[in-house]
């Protein structure tokens, strides 16, 4: 890669480190994202704090290949030792909120956008830039993939920049969080008075710890129920006619999240289950697809992701997640890249989306 592109995308993402962008409070950098693309001769736009751009050329009857990232952020550790918003370099890294999850995969797509924009090939590109994926907000990707469907840009398939130390994560769970209630009737634990709650939510979760779903994911493996949390009671001598839990389900792709509800809350006897959201898919693509085969003519590695991103969301679209810097860092007090990963990225992007073969 260029030295200058490299140099470009260091400016760039310190840009974007010294503006705030919490998720949904995203308006600073999209308006400096948008503003970069145009002065760099892209015909980038721009729907809530998604900002988007379509490679020269469009065919729609070609299939479709989408380059995302995101550009909001968690709100900074008050661990930090430095300024979260003062982006500095040393020993070959760059701080700053958002360096690594995911402002080095968002300026090496857009360097790669930009490099392959006229470039000829078996399929059309689709920069997405996103907002609000942090909390996989109304009005990121959840916004962003209608709108497309509106103006009749279908997406095919997906390269997903998130830090994973440039390795493609081919899968990742999805997340169903269940309220659990129990009832009973209240009495007075001395007269051995009332029905217990407690005990019958006992039950009901020992049921859904033994539980085993019928099929299982060939990718993701089993479904994964942890009960996290439990209250019940207001005072040691009354039986406590209520109980409440909350169950922890990592989904796969062998269920839907609606049907993965459904068949818990067959299998308990005493309690309702309600789901706080059906929204986070889990996310698998076939190994035989081109993008994985791609990755592999590569020599890289695939593996499944632990954590979950707009995938989640996408989970139709089959996507590879893959970008620079470590998952570990995330979130993390003192969040840094290293100059070198995005530099790889900036080298690999493009090799892999030329050894595509649609």
């Amino acid at each position: 890669m260029m030295k200058n592109r490299l140099s470009e995308s260091i400016d760039l993402l310190k840009a974007m480190i010294a503006v705030p962008s919490l998720s949904r409070e995203e308006d600073g950098t999209a308006a400096l994202l948008h503003k970069w693309l145009l002065e760099h001769g892209v015909a980038a736009e721009r729907c809530h704090n998604n900002v988007w751009a379509l490679a020269n050329g469009y065919d729609s009857s070609r299939p479709t290949l989408m380059l995302n990232s995101h550009h909001d952020t968690v709100k900074p550790s008050p661990q930090y030792t430095r300024d979260p918003l003062d982006p500095a370099e040393a020993d070959g890294c760059l701080y700053g909120l958002g360096s690594n999850d995911a402002g080095g995969s968002v300026v090496s797509l857009i360097q790669t956008f930009r490099e392959l924009c006229d470039e000829p090939s078996g399929f059309n590109l689709l920069l997405a830039i996103t907002a609000a994926e942090e909390v996989m907000g109304e009005y990121g990707m959840r916004y962003f993939l209608p709108e497309m469907d509106r103006r009749g840009i279908r997406i095919d398939m997906a390269i997903v920049g998130e830090p994973t130390g440039l390795q493609p994560a081919t899968g990742e769970r999805g997340l169903v969080v269940l309220d659990g209630v129990t009832e009973g009737v209240a009495g007075h634990a001395a007269r051995n008075e009332g029905v217990n709650a407690l005990y019958r939510a006992i039950d009901d979760i020992n049921r859904l710890r033994d539980f085993r779903f019928e099929k299982e994911s060939d990718l993701l493996g089993p479904i994964k129920v942890s009960v996290t949390q439990i209250e019940a009671g207001r005072q040691h001598n009354v039986v406590p006619d209520r109980c409440k839990y909350v169950v922890d389900v990592r989904t796969t792709d062998a269920y839907s999240n609606a049907d993965t509800a459904r068949i818990l809350q067959e299998a308990v006897e005493w309690s309702t289950l309600t789901p706080r959201s059906t929204r986070v898919h889990a996310s698998a693509i076939p190994e035989d697809h081109p993008l994985v085969v791609a990755a592999k003519e590569l020599g890289l590695k695939p593996f499944v992701s632990p954590t979950t991103s707009d995938m989640a969301l996408m989970y139709d679209i089959p996507s590879i997640k893959i970008g620079p810097g470590m998952s570990a860092r995330s979130h993390t007090a003192d969040e840094f890249i290293k100059i070198q990963e995005i530099d790889d990225a900036l080298d690999l992007y493009p090799r892999l989306i030329r050894t595509i073969n649609i």
